[in-house]
């Protein structure tokens, strides 16, 4: 039983993996800049960081292999072996295979270690050596800095003996953060001085990560001569009477006497002459010294690791929170007392704040996402011999870590067919005026409620007529039938669906975007297609900032309540009685000079319930196609916590969950994107029929 706390190994894993992260950045960074030495520096830190803790916690394998990797960037860091494309190569395969050691010993392949071990013995000119024969390395002790009192006196003769004081005094400067005040107590009259002599003493407080010898080794020639006084204090905030007292400046009796007066501690004490100026500068010093200290080591701790399913309950509690608000705001409306509503806007205003503050929490820069796929186009060029950069902008962008952890596989996808279907080789792109190196690049934008995605090259862009070929073989669409660029462009997401010319290990065999049109719409969000022939493909993705609580429109339609999320609603009209007289084939709304199709929910849904006097239409948006939906009546806007529907309902394609609403009951969350399919297919089944 460790009494609730957490896994030690689970930690060291955490923590490895943020480590192998940016060991992984900072390899493809030397890659591009061999020359630079604090990259050197870094990736011979963390790959000495992994060697020692993994010894400390028992992965005696995974620090045995550390061993060499560190070894050969220690040659590097000292000039005897270079920087090459060949060590990063090594060094990223390594980086792989040590993360096997300690995520998964037991399955960990030793023969790929003992390969990567030669490959590296033959690159630093040493002799090859098994991975797991190693004599295991002892790690490091942790540095640790601890903080010294010293009370420095030289001897009288200390200068006539050939000794600098001043430069004794700025060595011991160069071992840490010092504070030194003089003493000048000692200093006769004028008339006594001995010009050859040194009367002066130094009170000094320095923090250092050497040990309590390296003092003794400054004043090592003189130590036996001089009074040199060294003690070590705890870091905290003291008293200046706290101070004084340690350093027996003063005793308890004076400072308690002293602490009686009305003016400043100092200035008593120097006033009663029991302490000197040059005392109380110090003591000073020494105060301002410490407080500076602790609050350094207070900003290195503020940040903690939280375990991921801490903050999901923490976001159902809120969301619970948010449901209950709902209900007690319902009952104070129907009330007339002006304390239990003044309490309720309390509520309101600190569960709001709350629900802000816990999905701030969550959100997570994408530009974590990002890096992470330096190292998929890296090997994706190598493998297909082709000169690809990536590069992105608005990593800075925040999102629900919920939705970062779902977007990787989509987002793998699509930067392998950029790669491997839109930008072409060297020599075809000098041939078409390009440079011979291709361009990949990511870039995050918020949009309101949402986040805007983009994956850009600068390729050949999709081939329309290759495109609508396949189609036509596979039965998608007929010779015949016209298509816009968006409709052609939506066909590659059918499963199955490949226009490449032969299968590799990189594509050709029709999986991948159906899953990615899958996946990101599990997200809730759409997909656009942008190209331009010769200039390249723009994939761009919408999606929601949270899973997990949005701000929604509520309505109501033949007395049955729908949330719609109010990321998608673009504004809200009365249909008139004009309109609502029309067809109900396909009806269109004039509005202002732009015609906006529009659905009935009451018969796309097959809800009976008399008919509103005065329907309404709100008007929403699915990419960058425009709609109406019509409803019965508005009921205002909603702070709407997503529930997810059973699985008896989870397939129902127009709806992306429930909520609770203040009266306990359950308003439908529509979907609107697939509510558009629905209502076209719908259509289409009718015509047909």
């Amino acid at each position: 039983m460790n009494g609730g706390l957490p896994d030690p190994v689970q930690t060291f894993r955490a923590e490895a993996a943020d480590l192998f992260e940016q060991l992984e950045s900072t390899l493809l960074d030397i890659e591009g800049n061999p020359g630079d030495r604090d990259l050197i520096d870094t990736a011979f830190r963390a790959l000495h960081t992994i060697k020692g803790s993994g010894a400390m916690f028992g992965f005696e394998a995974a620090a045995a292999f550390t061993h060499h990797v560190e070894n050969a960037f220690d040659m590097v860091r000292k000039g005897s072996l270079a920087v090459s494309p060949q060590l990063v190569e090594i060094a990223l395969r390594a980086k792989d295979h040590i993360r096997d050691l300690i995520d998964a010993p037991e399955t960990a392949d030793g023969m790929t270690g003992d390969i990567i071990l030669k490959d590296l013995a033959l690159l630093v000119g040493g002799t090859p050596a098994g991975g797991h024969s190693q004599p295991i390395p002892t790690p490091k002790p942790e540095i640790k800095r601890t903080t010294f009192r010293l009370h420095i006196v030289f001897a009288q003769n200390a200068m006539m003996t050939g000794s600098n004081p001043l430069r004794l005094l700025d060595e011991l400067r160069e071992l840490g953060e010092c504070s030194m005040v003089p003493v000048a107590d000692a200093i006769p009259p004028l008339e006594e001085i001995d010009p050859f002599g040194c009367y002066m003493a130094w009170d000094c407080v320095l923090t250092t990560e050497k040990p309590r010898s390296a003092i003794d080794d400054v004043f090592i020639f003189v130590l036996d001569d001089m009074e040199l006084t060294v003690e070590e204090v705890e870091v905290t905030p003291k008293l200046l009477g706290e101070i004084l007292v340690e350093r027996g400046a003063v005793s308890q009796e004076v400072l308690q006497t002293a602490l009686e007066g009305q003016e400043k501690l100092g200035n008593i004490l120097v006033k009663e002459g029991v302490l000197s100026n040059d005392k109380l500068r110090a003591a000073l010093a020494e105060q301002g010294h410490l407080k500076t200290e602790q609050d350094r080591a207070a900003k290195e701790g503020t940040a903690i690791r939280v375990q991921a399913e801490k903050l999901d309950e923490l976001m159902d509690q809120v969301g619970e929170l948010v449901i209950a608000q709902a209900r007690l705001r319902q009952l104070a409306d129907k009330s007339n007392d002006i304390t239990l509503k003044s309490i309720v806007e309390e509520i309101e205003r600190l569960s709001g704040h709350l629900r802000d503050v816990s999905m701030g929490i969550r959100m997570v820069p994408i530009g974590t996402l990002f890096s992470k796929f330096r190292r998929l186009v890296r090997d994706l060029s190598n493998e297909l011999g082709k000169q690809v950069q990536l590069s992105w902008s608005g990593e800075e962008t925040e999102i629900d870590k919920t939705v970062i952890e779902r977007l990787h596989d989509p987002l793998v996808h699509l930067i392998r067919n950029s790669v491997d279907h839109g930008v072409e080789r060297g020599d075809e792109r000098e041939a078409a005026g390009k440079p011979r190196e291709g361009r990949v690049h990511l870039s995050a934008v918020h949009s309101g409620a949402q986040v805007l995605i983009s994956i850009k090259d600068d390729g050949k862009g999709l081939d329309r007529a290759r495109i609508r070929a396949k189609a036509e073989e596979t039965g998608l669409v007929t010779p015949d039938q016209e298509l816009s660029d968006n409709e052609l462009f939506n066909l590659i997401f059918h499963p199955g669906f490949s226009t490449a010319q032969k299968i590799t290990n990189v594509s050709g065999r029709g999986v991948g975007m159906d899953v990615v049109k899958r996946m990101i719409d599990g997200l809730r969000g759409t997909i656009d297609i942008a190209s331009t022939p010769g200039e390249g493909a723009v994939f761009t993705l919408r999606l929601p900032l949270t899973l997990a609580i949005i701000d929604g429109l509520l309505v109501r339609v033949a007395g049955e309540r729908y949330v719609i999320p109010l990321s998608a609603v673009e504004e809200c009209i009365e249909l008139s009685s004009e309109d609502d007289a029309r067809s109900t084939g396909r009806d269109f709304l004039n509005i202002r000079g732009d015609l906006v199709p529009f659905i009935r929910l009451r018969n796309l849904f097959d809800l009976s319930g008399p008919a509103a006097l005065y329907p309404k239409v709100v008007v929403v948006s699915a990419g960058e196609f425009r709609f109406g939906v019509v409803v019965d009546q508005l009921l205002g806007g909603h702070q709407t916590v997503i529930k997810s529907l059973s699985k008896l309902h989870a397939d129902i394609p127009t709806f992306s969950g429930a909520t609770i609403l203040g009266d306990g009951g359950v308003a439908l969350i529509l979907d609107v994107p697939r509510l558009l399919d629905f209502s076209q297919s719908r259509e289409e089944q009718l015509k047909a029929s």
